[in-house]
């Protein structure tokens, strides 16, 4: 008799083979942040999941965060990291402390991703002006290199995933002026994946998605459309981190992306598990016309 565990394994594959099919060449951005880019098994389990995801026929592109690693950097050479409203300020010398540390954890990501037998290509957003930006204030206040999105230009993303390459881009643009700019990796990841018309987005944060209630965490919301997303922003009932996260979500669906997922990147597989499951372990973000899927991932 066959071993029941030899049978579980067959039948997760079984449940995957709709979602391989349905979205074979399609293209995927993974907003890669938090803990799991901090903590070196997280670190490996996300890079294998969007290896899987290649080899199962997606095109990921993965856009990285790495505000952490440069605060730590920021204070190894003795200078106090400062934020106004949770955005960092970026005078010159920190801009180029970030600049080095982003491009640092973007090499670091592509030697992960080379082990695993897949073909990388790190970028910033400055190659082949990718992210153009424009100076970013914060209610008016200064706040030094930090960029605002005004035009995404994918063209070499494209040619990238033409050659079978899987792009990995840090969050630094220019403006008219060629200087450099910080920015936000979920800003970054969501305009890029609105340029391409991704089928999918995923932010892999530190909370494993939307509740109800933030005390009770049988209140995770599975599937939100985004009237129910912007309900939930103009009720008050999500606050700090989470609003310009779903505003993100929002405005993708609303220029073309097919589904935005968050999830807890601190869940090993945490990707797998949401697009090749039944039943999804973060929160998906749907247009409000689209159907809901009650055995979608």
């Amino acid at each position: 008799m066959v071993n029941q565990k030899y049978l579980e394994k067959a039948e997760v594959l079984v449940e995957a083979l709709p979602y391989i099919q349905r979205f074979n060449r399609k293209v995927i951005v993974v907003k890669y942040g938090g803990s799991a880019m901090i903590d070196e098994e997280l670190k490996e389990n996300v890079i294998k999941d969007v290896v899987m995801l290649k080899l199962c026929g997606f095109k990921p592109i993965i856009v990285h965060g790495g505000g952490k690693e440069i605060s730590r950097w920021v204070g190894k050479i003795g200078m106090e990291p400062h934020f106004v409203n949770g955005l960092r300020v970026t005078d010159e010398d920190t801009m180029e402390v970030a600049e080095m540390v982003l491009n640092k954890v973007n090499k670091e990501l592509v030697s992960l991703v080379e082990q695993l037998g897949i073909r990388a290509v790190g970028i910033s957003g400055k190659d082949g002006g990718l992210l153009q930006v424009e100076k970013k204030y914060s209610d008016g206040e200064d706040i030094g290199y930090v960029g605002d999105i005004r035009h995404v230009d994918p063209k070499i993303l494209y040619d990238l995933l033409d050659k079978d390459f899987l792009p990995i881009v840090c969050p630094i643009g220019i403006d008219s002026g060629y200087h450099s700019y910080n920015i936000n990796a979920d800003d970054a990841a969501s305009a890029i994946a609105k340029a391409m018309k991704a089928e999918k987005l995923a932010f892999l944060s530190d909370i494993e998605g939307v509740y109800r209630d933030i005390d009770d965490p049988d209140s995770l919301i599975s599937e939100l459309t985004v009237g129910e997303a912007q309900e939930l922003i103009d009720d008050g009932i999500v606050k700090g981190g989470m609003i310009p996260k779903l505003k993100n979500c929002i405005t993708a669906i609303g220029e073309g992306v097919s589904r935005v997922h968050i999830l807890d990147g601190r869940i090993p597989h945490c990707l797998l598990l949401e697009i090749y499951t039944n039943k999804g372990i973060g929160t998906a973000i749907i247009g409000n016309r689209d159907e809901r899927f009650d055995t979608e991932a």
